[in-house]
């Protein structure tokens, strides 16, 4: 009979499209899958889109700041435990693997209480506060940077890069240059994109530069929903999308050098994929602070050029990306030795081995 795991994560789509990624290995590995998230979080839509069974149950917000349902939202979470304790006693899953997020929580704490083996992934730099509340009770904590395996517990740390999607390794050129409408050009391509919302900021000044970069580059600007510029339509060169699906391995495979922000998602898959690129974190300001933390990394390693938000001007863009692409040999070579692309094979190996450890706990 064929082994049983349950999956669980959610609150953003960087919750559940690592998850999303281990399918194709769990189903050709004869795994039984399931997967428990909130009632209606962005999880359940994407998740059902793969048929999978999918099991909501109640999940408070962890909140770093005063909000009145910080008095209600612990009691949500009780209940969310008893009911994911319940779903883990019908499903009997031999294993459970967390990709962290709010929901998560009273999935790992119900699986220890059950003796489960849980696996948990955390994706940034250092822990959020959903996985710090689940690590004590897991059994491995899979991360995507080395400087994260000092904040996790001896034993349990295991570095293996981000799970990334089967099939952005699959794109086409010759797809890409039919979607844009392009022949083929001696002219390197540049990716631009500032996640999935777009970057006000990145837009400004890419858009100011153009006529710069389009000697030298094709570009490809990946823009955000409601941030097309219509005075640049039909620019030679120069492409924009407010945002792309399926087309985006063949993007990837065309282009040879990516803008992007730092999120742990994208640049792990910049990393498998070894292009080039130029990260602009998201400030201080405006987030918890990890993208400067996920750059600095791959600027340390040797995986990507880094340019600060607060210097982003222009010009300083304009140097940045006519340096990366000059010394674009010596990133690919840094990507091309790192064991942090190998992911899904790893966490594969830890997922198995944990079927076998339930009885002996």
């Amino acid at each position: 009979m064929g082994k049983k795991i349950v999956l669980t994560g959610g609150g953003t789509a960087g919750h559940v499209t690592p998850n999303i990624a281990l399918l194709p290995s769990l189903w050709e590995g004869g795994f039984e899958i399931s997967y428990i998230g909130t009632y209606a979080g962005i999880e359940k839509t994407l998740i059902s889109q793969q048929g999978i069974p999918y099991y909501g149950i109640a999940s408070g917000k962890l909140r770093r700041y005063f909000d009145w349902q910080n008095f209600t939202d612990p009691f949500r979470v009780v209940h969310g435990f008893f009911q994911a304790k319940t779903l883990l006693k019908q499903i009997r899953p031999d294993v459970i693997f967390s990709k962290g997020g709010f929901v998560s929580v009273p999935v790992v704490r119900a699986a220890a209480s059950l003796r489960i083996p849980t696996i948990i992934h955390e994706s940034d730099m250092t822990p959020g506060l959903a996985n710090r509340l689940a690590i004590p009770a897991a059994d491995k904590v899979c991360c995507s940077f080395p400087e994260t395996m000092k904040y996790l517990p001896e034993g349990k740390a295991v570095l293996t890069g981000s799970p990334i999607r089967r099939e952005l390794l699959e794109g086409s050129r010759d797809s890409a240059l039919s979607f844009l409408g392009w022949k083929e050009d001696d002219k390197p391509t540049l990716l631009v994109t500032g996640g999935s919302q777009g970057s006000a900021v990145i837009n400004r000044a890419l858009r100011q530069d153009l006529d710069q970069l389009l000697p030298e580059f094709r570009i490809i600007h990946l823009c955000g929903k409601g941030n097309l510029d219509d005075t640049l339509t039909g620019k030679e060169g120069y492409i924009q999308l407010e945002y792309v699906s399926d087309e985006l391995k063949d993007l990837y495979a065309l282009c040879d050098l990516v803008l992007s922000r730092a999120g742990a998602n994208s640049i792990c898959e910049l990393l498998a994929l070894r292009k080039p690129n130029l990260l602009i974190p998201l400030s201080a300001a405006s987030s918890r602070g990890d993208q400067i933390l996920n750059a600095d990394s791959y600027k340390r390693q040797g995986y990507s050029m880094v340019l600060k938000e607060e210097l982003l001007t222009p010009e300083s863009l304009l140097r940045s990306l006519q340096e990366l692409y000059r010394d674009r040999d010596r990133y690919i070579s840094a990507m091309s030795k790192s064991s942090q692309s190998a992911a899904i094979d790893l966490i594969m190996d830890l997922i198995r081995e944990s079927c076998g450890s339930r009885k002996s706990k």
